[in-house]
């Protein structure tokens, strides 16, 4: 499972660099997120532009991982297009998580308030 971390001020991006997600490396990118979140918290900025394949294991796993962001966390997913978008929307998932066309309106969920 190939994933590039990058911490940020305020969260954590994580790009997946694989074109499918599905039951043989969910368990491996649920192991790496539970990492992520415990060594970074739980501010994430997930792009998946690259994956055109996920399964109904990998939602389920997504949903985990959204699941341990905790109350205090959360989880913007960019990049979702093809067939993967269709998924959220078909299981109406696209209601359950944060999904943004681009990089720059998944960054400004994360802006600091100058309040």
């Amino acid at each position: 499972m190939d994933l590039t971390i990058n911490k940020k001020e305020t969260y954590t991006q994580v790009s997946i660099n694989e074109v499918r997600l599905d039951a043989l490396v969910s368990p491996i990118f649920k192991k790496k997120m539970e990492e992520i979140i415990s060594n970074d918290g739980g501010e994430i900025l997930l792009d998946i532009s690259q994956l055109s394949f996920m399964d109904s294991s990998s939602l389920g796993t997504m949903v985990a991982v959204l699941k341990l962001t905790g109350k205090q966390g959360k989880m913007v997913i960019f990049g979702a297009s093809g067939g993967v978008l269709e998924l959220f929307k078909l299981t109406r998932m696209d209601s359950v998580f944060t999904l943004v066309d681009s990089i720059k309106e998944a960054e400004s969920m994360f802006s600091v308030s100058m309040a």
